[in-house]
């Protein structure tokens, strides 16, 4: 799903499962947070830096036991430099 206004173009994804618990929300975009066997927790913090670096924002939504909703809102426009 996605939608913008005058300087933002957004671009939302959504599941429906189990949400992300509340104790671990603020760790979510830190390098090398996992609660998986396997990877190397990366993944969201190397997503976050890049839409940072472009002037953008990636933000989330979890309710536990309905799902997560991630937004990433970027500038629609370059700014020169």
């Amino acid at each position: 799903s996605g939608k913008s206004d005058d300087r933002f173009a957004e671009v939302m994804i959504w599941d429906k499962g189990v949400g992300i618990p509340s104790d671990i929300r603020s760790k979510i975009f830190d390098p090398f947070f996992t609660t998986k066997d396997e990877g190397t927790g990366l993944g969201l913090s190397i997503a976050y830096n890049i839409i940072k670096s472009h002037g953008g924002n990636l933000f989330f939504n979890s309710n536990e036991g309905a799902g997560t909703v991630f937004t990433v809102r970027l500038p629609k426009e370059v700014e020169d430099g």
